[in-house]
């Protein structure tokens, strides 16, 4: 049997990459500062640690008899571009903590390969009908904010051990992942997240404030097809970094229509200032389809399992809040 060790279990994509390498057949140890809000862990060991202490990497990699077959580095201090464009000092240190400990102790403790996750942040601006970006366009670097700038120092700092230490490096950059048990409230939400949330709560006929002027375009990755493309890319030869993404582009205002219509609502949007990140981001996906990723859920599909969750959350939340 197979063993992993999933740093970030307690987060959305950890939570589910945890489920996916269990049905996999691996031995799971799962790792965070946290255990996951909203579903019970399915790794077969987890581990409460603050993997900014270097003990507490150490901690993790730790087995009594041999060492992981593989580490996948998903813990990271992150949210949505609200969270992203507030704590650029916390994101920047934290998650490069996480990640200079986590990758020298994994090459001192002879792990065969490592999966880190980083993300689409780290290619610059681009605009609607600008050809698409490859893995490699991603410099010269400009990425639009520090979240990126601090995602591509440590792919670089993990493709330098790989060189230098022996341990055979993954990286897989993720794009706007959404899907059930994510955070969909208090700051840290994604986009989709929030403008499902904000729909649940709306009146029929209601209105909701949504940040920009919904043009902003950007390619949603339903969850599950983001984790089985984490496996497709640690499995593979390719040791460059892997673009993680559905090739559906999507603008804001068609995530508020489609959310919309899977609600059965008719909301009414109110645009307005706030942060919204780049304008586009139009990636090419040739290297991940290389390895045979197909996405199973388009937009809408996988919008309405979101809905569905996300408002069941709320309806949870009403309750209690009328009881009290």
């Amino acid at each position: 049997m197979k063993t992993a060790l999933v740093c970030g279990a307690g987060g959305f994509i950890g939570g589910h990459l945890v489920k996916k390498l269990k049905r996999e057949g691996y031995w799971v140890r799962g790792v965070d500062i946290k255990h996951h809000e909203f579903a019970p862990t399915q790794a077969d060991e987890f581990l409460l640690l603050d993997l900014r202490e270097e003990q507490n990497c150490i901690a993790a990699l730790s087995l009594p008899d041999g060492r992981f077959d593989e580490v996948y580095q998903l813990a990271a201090d992150m949210g949505g571009m609200g969270f992203i464009s507030s704590a650029e000092c916390e994101i920047m240190r934290n998650s490069a903590l996480i990640n200079n400990h986590m990758i020298t102790k994994a090459s001192e403790f002879g792990v065969p390969r490592y999966f880190f996750s980083s993300s689409a942040c780290v290619y610059r601006n681009m605009q609607s009908g600008e050809p698409p970006l490859t893995e490699d366009d991603a410099y010269p670097a400009l990425p639009d904010n520090e979240y990126g700038w601090e995602k591509l120092y440590a792919e670089r700092m993990a493709l330098a051990y790989m060189r230098n230490r022996g341990i055979e490096v993954r990286i897989g950059r993720f794009e706007n992942c959404y899907g059930p048990e994510g955070t969909w409230t208090g700051g840290r939400e994604k986009a989709p997240a929030a403008i499902c949330r904000k729909i649940a709560l709306a009146e029929d006929g209601g209105t909701i404030e949504v940040w920009g002027n919904g043009s902003a375009l950007r390619s949603y990755t339903y969850v599950d097809d983001l984790v089985d493309g984490i496996y497709l890319v640690i499995q593979s030869d390719i040791r460059k970094p892997v673009t993680i993404s559905s090739s559906e582009l999507v603008s804001v205002e068609k995530l508020v229509n489609t959310a919309m219509q899977v609600s059965g609502k008719t909301v009414q949007a109110k645009y307005i200032d706030g942060p919204v990140g780049v304008q586009a981001r139009i990636l090419d996906k040739s290297r991940l389809h290389s390895l045979g990723w197909v996405a199973k859920y388009n937009f809408a599909e996988g919008l309405a399992r979101t809905y569905a969750w996300i408002n069941e959350q709320v309806k949870q939340l009403e309750l209690i809040n009328a009881q009290k």
